[in-house]
């Protein structure tokens, strides 16, 4: 098995694109990761795109759609999906293909045109539920993450200003992003103050549908060398898939992450993830997700998650900083572009290119994580300056 680095990044603007097509904010993404690891098109072998349902972009068979925006053209080609967990799990993908040596480089994109889906993206989302159980119910994603968040902070004494703090954070965080769709100064009074979603959820602790794209460039070991003097190796990488029936699960622990993490921590040689990571991006659509994620990333104790953000240990210049990009809360939320630009982050900060966003000190390693579908899909990739063992 061959080692793998991230050479190349690069995003589009997060925000409703109107101007743009699908194919065109693929290759927005694309050609400034090229850029940054000073490659051609001619020079990669395989291209890996992610996005969610086809109905977003208003498309039939969307893959084959955005192959030749995603420089495909005339290369093997794969898209992957699952859900919001595409954009870390397009990499693990891109990994498999680089690392086995059936290639030695992979452009990987994720994009997604949520405003194509009118009125709303909800309407979407309405047809991934059982048809017999739970579409009678006329679910939408607020009231179900609603009952989560309910669950978790029930289970744990977790006071809603305790979530809040996090919408807090990371908004503040995507003042320094310059594609960041939401970034604002706000206070906990400010995020209690808005309207009410589906209780307890508020509309500030809820990320924004986007337009958008991101993508990364991917090289096997003696590429990355003779491309790169700071490549970024890809450590581990690790997945899970856990029932989608939500009614299954108990709501308070996700246990999907916890066991894609531990996957992705043996592949890194990490067994103390609390000490040997430096930095992480965890999944943030909403607001408790991010805590959520946080303890089943093995960075938090069960229900403690809450209590380290207050302690300032989470933030950018905290013992742990947590999503300094300023996550999907502020940087903005196309579903599969905003696992990707997890896994940017993490590249731009580990070579010490994230200016005003870069956290103190030298950071090695760092761990991005996305989660999809019914709650039940769990991605995660760790990223180093060290070369794997």
């Amino acid at each position: 098995m061959r080692k793998v680095a991230v050479i190349g990044a690069g995003m589009t603007k997060f925000m409703h694109r109107a101007l743009e097509t699908p194919k065109e904010l693929a290759w927005l993404a694309a050609k400034p990761a090229l850029d940054s690891a000073e490659m051609k098109l001619n020079q990669i072998d395989c291209v890996v795109v992610g996005s969610a349902p086809d109905a977003f972009d208003g498309l039939h068979m969307k893959g084959e759609y955005l192959s030749d925006g995603c420089g495909a053209w005339k290369k093997p080609y794969l898209r992957c999906y699952v859900g919001g967990g595409t954009g870390v799990y397009a990499v693990a993908q891109a990994w498999f293909h680089v690392a086995s040596g059936l290639f030695d480089t992979a452009l990987v994109i994720c994009e997604e045109k949520m405003s194509s889906c009118l009125p709303h993206p909800q309407a979407a989302f309405l047809t991934i539920f059982d048809h017999i159980t739970e579409q009678p119910l006329k679910p939408n994603l607020l009231w179900i993450f609603a009952l989560e968040q309910n669950r978790y902070m029930q289970t744990y004494g977790i006071a809603l200003k305790d979530i809040a703090a996090v919408s807090v954070k990371n908004k503040r965080n995507a003042l320094d992003h310059p594609v960041a769709q939401l970034g604002a100064k706000l206070t906990v009074e400010d995020v209690l103050a808005s309207e009410i979603m589906a209780w307890p959820v508020h509309r500030l602790m809820v990320s924004p549908t986007s337009d958008g794209a991101a993508a990364v460039v991917l090289a096997e070991e003696e590429t990355a060398r003779r491309i790169s003097d700071t490549p970024v190796w890809i450590q581990g990488v690790g997945w899970c898939l856990d029932t989608t029936y939500w009614t299954n699960r108990d709501l308070a622990y996700p246990e999907y992450v916890e066991k894609a993490a531990w996957m992705a921590y043996r592949m890194a040689g990490i067994r103390e993830p609390r000490k040997e990571i430096n930095i992480a991006e965890p999944y943030d659509p909403f607001a408790y997700k991010e805590l959520h994620h946080l303890e089943g990333l093995q960075l938090a104790p069960k229900g403690q998650a809450p209590k380290l953000l207050a302690d300032g240990v989470f933030d950018r210049d905290g013992d742990l900083p947590v999503t300094p990009s300023g996550g999907l809360l502020g940087v903005g939320n196309p579903i599969a572009a905003a696992g990707l630009m997890k896994i940017c982050e993490l590249f731009w900060q580990l070579r010490g290119e994230a200016g005003k966003r870069q956290v103190p000190g030298k950071a090695e390693r760092g761990v991005a994580q996305a989660w999809g579908d019914l709650m039940q899909v769990g991605t995660v990739v760790v990223m180093g300056t060290r070369e794997p063992v």
